[in-house]
């Protein structure tokens, strides 16, 4: 992977983390944590792309360090 897509990714990673982090914070999301006691299934999704972006970033800048 090239190190450039690899930054590209880190950076998605942490956007998609802030936007988990602001719909988990939304009026939606607090009545669903309310009733069912976990977050809303849109700032859920924003975590999990965001993790998995930010790993494969990662992931990529290393793997291109031990080159």
């Amino acid at each position: 992977m090239h190190k450039g897509i690899s930054i590209a990714l880190l950076i998605v990673g942490v956007i998609l983390l802030v936007f988990g982090f602001q719909a988990a914070d939304s009026f939606q999301s607090e009545v669903s944590e309310a009733f069912t006691g976990t977050p809303s299934d849109r700032s859920m999704w924003f975590f999990i792309t965001g993790v998995i972006a930010l790993c494969a970033g990662a992931g990529g800048l290393f793997m291109a360090r031990g080159k």
